[in-house]
């Protein structure tokens, strides 16, 4: 039966001399993956739909387990995307963690949403840091994560000097610091834009200049919080830090 979804490629692998086997995740069906026959090739009707980061309208025949991909028509190629180093780098990332944190044929609209802003923001030279620390704090309750955001952990003040405590899951007061002697001190900077990341709309989305300093906290705590409550390894973490190595060179 012949199906039509609308979708963002998020991974692609080779199968055989001229086959792709291409994981989309769509506004329909959540996450599938389809079988692109002869889409290697350069001349292949296929070719060019199933690039990695495309946007567009796929057609595909479903089966018990992988389909099959008839067609497509790109809606939005993402362009700039594919054709910067560090912007790939940071767009790899982005939809690995999407397709590590999510099963298949879960449909999600939201997030269908949030991965296609992200991209089309990150293919307009927004700021890829903050794009990538957006996605991660929207991604924790995909994941089941829900730190505690709107004031202390511990007491429920919304006013004061605020950490983040890892054992109490989420900011800690000036007050209570003493409970936790290991908590992340943050600056109020910091607090608000996690705060801000996890709750706010990304369609409203502005221009955000970020301090260094305020760039390096938010990366500490979300690290941190990924790597002792995700379960998640991500290797495009790891490329992405030694793209991020190689731009302190340049």
């Amino acid at each position: 039966m012949l199906q039509k979804c609308e979708g963002i490629v998020i991974r692609t692998n080779h199968y055989g001399e001229s086959n792709k086997i291409v994981t989309i995740y769509t506004r329909e069906f959540g996450k599938i993956g389809l079988m692109a026959r002869g889409a290697k090739k350069s001349n292949s009707r296929l070719s060019a739909i199933s690039q990695l980061f495309t946007y567009g309208h796929f057609m595909f025949i479903k089966g018990s387990g992988l389909g099959t991909l008839q067609q497509g028509e790109i809606a939005e190629s993402l362009r700039h995307v594919r054709e910067d180093l560090f912007k790939t780098a940071y767009a790899t990332y982005i939809v690995d963690l999407l397709d590590k944190s999510t099963e298949d044929r879960k449909p999600n609209p939201f997030l269908f949403e949030l991965l296609y802003k992200v991209l089309q923001y990150l293919n307009e030279d927004f700021d890829p840091e903050i794009l990538m620390h957006i996605f991660e704090m929207k991604m924790l309750p995909v994941l089941g994560l829900h730190p505690h955001l709107n004031g202390c952990s511990i007491c429920g003040e919304t006013e004061g000097t605020f950490g983040f405590s890892f054992k109490e899951n989420g900011f800690i007061c000036h007050r209570c610091a003493d409970e936790d002697p290991h908590h992340l001190p943050l600056s109020q900077g910091t607090v608000k834009l996690l705060r801000l990341f996890y709750y706010f709309d990304i369609n409203r989305l502005g221009n955000i200049s970020v301090k260094d300093e305020t760039k390096d906290q938010l990366k500490r705590v979300i690290r941190t919080y990924y790597d002792e409550n995700s379960g998640l390894t991500l290797k495009s973490r790891r490329f992405l830090d030694q793209m991020d190595n190689l731009k302190d060179l340049f």
